[in-house]
């Protein structure tokens, strides 16, 4: 179990790095593009001790969006498609810049300007806390620091 847990928000990040094919995955290690695409973030694992370059994980010793969406990917993390459509194209790092780290407010303020119905926001709201629950009881550790990197044969 994760010894912190991440903001609930950073769900829709990694969303958005699935919705918008910015994760190249390998054996071990995958790169994630940010939103802006100014950066790419390393995440890599070894069995079940990951670690990321990411802001999140690197500084805050939580599962950053970066490892998120590298769990979703792996199917560790369950993954409606369907959701991480609405989240496509969305500048997180804009966002988050223009609200001073509130995640939450950035993420209302993607949510509030999303073109669906009240059902369906429902439903992403709903989807949102399982995949937090399901982080909860994630078997993983995060390694704070330096990504570590397999050696080169």
């Amino acid at each position: 179990m994760l010894n912190k847990l991440p903001p609930i928000e950073k769900i829709y990040e990694a969303y958005s790095a699935i919705a918008d094919d910015r994760i190249t995955l390998h054996a071990d290690r995958a790169a994630v593009l940010s939103s802006d695409r100014r950066k790419e973030y390393n995440v890599t694992w070894d069995g079940n001790l990951y670690a990321s370059d990411d802001n999140g994980t690197y500084w805050q010793g939580y599962a950053g969006y970066p490892v998120i969406a590298v769990l979703m990917k792996q199917e560790k993390l369950p993954l409606d498609v369907r959701i991480t459509s609405h989240f496509a194209g969305v500048n997180w790092t804009e966002l988050n810049a223009k609200y001073k780290r509130d995640y939450a407010k950035a993420a209302a303020a993607v949510l509030d300007g999303l073109e669906c119905g009240d059902g369906e926001k429902e439903q992403i709201l709903t989807e949102l806390h399982r995949v937090y629950e399901a982080i909860k009881l994630l078997d993983i550790n995060i390694k704070r620091g330096s990504p570590y990197r397999p050696k080169q044969a």
